[in-house]
């Protein structure tokens, strides 16, 4: 009986968690039903002084169709010139287009020949153009497009084929292209104040590997490797040469490193909700809503609170330590002789033992303005890996995945920088490097 219920209570455990209790996606949870909305006292729309989006004619139009009135539908009389009534419409023209390139020919009464030089990176006879190159790459790597659709666009929309190998090597091409930006950008986070962490699994060639990411508001870097901890970490180059502040998920490998650490928060309410709906934990309760009011404090005083309001937080937060300690104690020493090691803990307390031992690290963001209350930007930046997966399954290659952690990382911190992912492709394929990485 005692292993039914134990097993009954386990099987009830993974059926109630949900993306509010555990790390599991939003998209997990059955019958998931959104939020309602706070009524708001202001109008529908848009509001006074909102900087709207919306079509307005321009001066000088591509193309000008002029109509003509029908004057045998007019009454009869004498009729002048008024000028027009105009409409504009905005289309595209999805079209294909072909630049041949004539080097004029000269030849003197010696029979020497000279020919006029072609453009730079014109070697072939026929070959594919730079805008082209980066449309195939954005698609892959941004749109995150599988090969096959890629070439149905291209016959369908450009009407000419192309072959997956060439959608390879424009890929590869990109790739070799931003070797030097990416070691700016390893440079670069190695030196930022703060940084975020995080490590998701991937599928490569039906093996399970690890993509790695490091990121803050400005720059992006991913890494695939076959491991999760610290032997990938050293060799992705960044985290050993690291001094700022490392915000992570208490993932112990990262505390390897000589660096001052934070702890992501939003996992702490995920794992404070589950501990009060499962283990019936009431100082959970509390300590979630003492840890959202601080948030809540911090935002209001603009990222950092004054010495005195830490202080009364700090000793509130040790005040339901100390009840918790009471609520959730640590599990007894067994009397006979038991196997070596460290006792088996519940959820609740390794949560609460957490709490305890890294308390500096939980509460950093409420006096250094530069630290987050979460590691939602390194867990953003790392979430489109997971849907490449979903729409790939897996990466073919070692190479593959190496391509796609280049090309995405050096996309990531464009579009963080303001550049549109297509103008950054292009760039690529001119071989320049954007004004904030010279």
């Amino acid at each position: 009986m005692e292993v039914l219920l134990l097993l009954v209570t386990v099987l009830l455990n993974r059926v109630t968690l949900n993306s509010k209790n555990s790390s599991k996606p939003p998209a997990s949870d059955p019958n998931r039903k959104k939020a309602s909305r706070k009524k708001s006292d202001r109008p529908s729309g848009g509001q006074k002084a909102h900087l709207g989006t919306t079509l307005t004619q321009v001066a000088e139009p591509d193309e000008i169709e002029v109509i003509k009135i029908d004057r045998r539908t007019l009454p009869k009389g004498r009729y002048r010139d008024a000028g027009f009534e105009t409409r504009q419409v905005f289309d595209i023209d999805i079209s294909r287009v072909v630049t041949e390139y004539r080097a004029q020919r000269l030849e003197n009464d010696a029979g020497q020949r000279f020919i006029a030089p072609f453009p730079e990176g014109v070697t072939k006879a026929v070959q594919y153009g730079n805008r082209l190159k980066a449309h195939a790459v954005y698609l892959s790597q941004y749109q995150l497009l599988p090969y096959k659709r890629i070439q149905e666009y291209f016959t369908d929309q450009l009407q000419f084929p192309l072959s997956e190998g060439s959608l390879y090597n424009f890929n590869r091409q990109a790739y070799e292209q931003l070797a030097n930006f990416e070691q700016i950008s390893k440079d670069r986070l190695a030196q930022a104040a703060c940084a975020h962490a995080d490590e998701t699994s991937i599928n490569i060639d039906s093996q399970r590997r690890w993509l790695h990411c490091l990121s803050n508001d400005a720059w992006t870097h991913f890494f695939p490797h076959n491991k999760r901890g610290t032997e990938a970490m050293d060799a992705m180059g960044i985290l050993p040469r690291f001094q700022g502040i490392l915000c992570h998920d208490h993932w112990k490998p990262y505390y390897r490193y000589s660096c001052l650490h934070a702890l992501c928060n939003a996992h702490h309410l995920r794992e404070l909700t589950r501990a009060f709906e499962q283990d019936k934990q009431a100082w959970a309760s509390d300590m979630k809503q003492l840890l959202e009011k601080m948030n809540r404090a911090v935002d209001e005083a603009g990222g950092a609170l004054p010495a005195d309001e830490i202080d009364r937080y700090r000793k509130r937060y040790n005040a339901l330590l100390k009840k918790a300690e009471i609520e959730c104690p640590p599990p007894d020493k067994p009397t006979e002789k038991a196997k070596r090691g460290r006792l088996k803990r519940s959820k609740a307390r390794n949560l609460l033992e957490r709490l305890i031992h890294y308390e500096a690290d939980v509460l950093r963001f409420m006096d250094n303005p530069v630290v987050p209350f979460t590691n939602n930007r390194g867990e953003n930046d790392i979430r489109m890996t997971k849907v490449q997966q979903k729409i790939a399954g897996c990466f073919r290659s070692t190479a593959g995945a190496e391509i796609f952690c280049r090309v995405r990382g050096y996309l990531s911190t464009c579009r963080k920088q303001g550049m549109s992912a297509t103008e950054a492709m292009m760039l690529v394929f001119e071989r320049k490097l954007p004004d904030f990485a010279r």
